[in-house]
């Protein structure tokens, strides 16, 4: 066949639905993933919690009674359960939780061969989002009525010596992968130096809008099956508790968020050349149309009227997720009278992310306390 295709100068992209599409190699299973703030992380976790749990893997979960890895602050190996101590895991296959990265304390907790990735949105998009989300919780935020109000006048709430909180109303993208957040955005040398620390570091940069795209490319690079990247949209919200801000406000904030803007255009250009280098245009979105076929299928397969559900709506506690802030978190009910194994495995699909870490402490850790999840009680 792959004769024919040079005899033919076919594009031998479009022959790899017929070889099953498979890169040569086994599945990569040490994986890193910086969760970062508002960026469709939850979906790509559950995506990895997942995988972790099929395949039996270890996760560095959070110690005790925690469910992130010490953010706001600098992450430190300590923060994770079970690390170091004797008879205990002394690495993991498995890292996504929320952290703010710090590699040499990273590589305490994974493998040499790990393979690191993140997620970066449109940061006029991930502001709105955090200010919805945190606004009750970020000194920034407390005493302004709209985020227009805040970016029309941002150092009028905005006080840097308010603590690590209010990293969620500055750059919050660039203060997850350890930067300083308040840094000068006009020093071209120390912008350009921090954006080439993330292409060393991290094999690959998803991008929130272009998500399905980014599935495909991670699959490809992991050597996963198709089932593994399949995901439905959790921790989004209801479209009423989406904000849109004036053209001038979108303005404000790739300015007051100038860091970020840097980053998201850097990587959302590197990501389709590396897109197109690996796999070309056409089978991009030919492996595009299978993952929504197949969430389609899965769609119907496990969710009542198909469709995502307000918190009212939610009949079984352990799918519900927890609310913040004026953001209406969206979650699923499973259709009745599904078997135990389908039941088992929609449920897995659409597990909220606090539950989800719960389920995997519990697993991993039998011999300690539960983790509470107050909201649920």
């Amino acid at each position: 066949m792959l004769l024919l295709a040079g005899i033919l100068h076919m594009d031998v992209g479009l022959l790899t639905p017929l070889l099953g599409g498979q890169a040569v190699g086994p599945p990569v299973t040490n994986v890193m993933f910086l969760k970062t703030h508002k960026t469709a992380g939850s979906s790509v976790l559950n995506v990895l919690f997942r995988f972790a749990e099929t395949h039996n893997l270890s996760v560095a979960l959070p110690v005790g009674s925690g469910f992130h890895l010490g953010y706001p602050w600098l992450f430190l190996a300590r923060y994770v359960e079970g690390l170091g101590r004797p008879g205990l895991q002394q690495q993991f296959n498995i890292m996504c939780n929320h952290l703010r990265f710090n590699l040499p304390e990273v590589q305490k907790v994974m493998p040499n061969d790990t393979f690191y990735f993140t997620i970066i949105r449109n940061p006029v998009f991930q502001l709105e989002s955090s200010f919805t989300y945190y606004a009750a919780y970020v000194p920034a935020f407390r005493h302004v009525k709209s985020l227009d109000a805040f970016l029309a006048s941002p150092w009028t709430y905005y006080n840097r010596s308010a603590g690590l909180n209010n990293a969620y109303a500055r750059n919050n993208m660039w203060f997850d992968l350890g930067f300083d957040n308040d840094a000068p955005p006009d020093d071209e040398a120390y912008v350009r130096a921090r954006l080439a620390d993330v292409e060393q570091r991290f094999q690959l940069v998803l991008i929130a809008e272009h998500f399905d795209e980014s599935m495909v490319l991670l699959r490809h690079l992991l050597r996963w099956q198709l089932d593994d990247v399949v995901a439905f949209r959790l921790n989004s919200r209801s479209t009423r508790s989406v904000t849109g801000l004036t053209p001038e406000g979108r303005a404000r904030a790739k300015r007051w968020c100038a860091l970020d803007w840097r980053l998201y255009q850097h990587f959302n250009r590197t990501f389709w050349a590396r897109a197109h280098a690996e796999l070309g245009p056409r089978r991009l979105r030919s492996e595009v149309a299978r993952l929504r076929v197949r969430r389609g299928e899965l769609t119907v397969r496990c969710l009542q009227d198909g469709a995502a559900k307000n918190k009212s709506q939610i009949t079984d506690p352990r799918l519900r997720p927890f609310q913040s802030g004026q953001a209406d978190i969206l979650g699923y009910n499973l259709r009745p009278g599904l078997d135990n194994q389908t039941q088992q495995m929609c449920l897995r699909l659409v597990m909220p992310e606090l539950q989800y870490v719960a389920r995997l402490y519990a697993l991993q850790f039998p011999d300690k306390s539960p983790k509470r999840i107050p909201f649920l009680e």
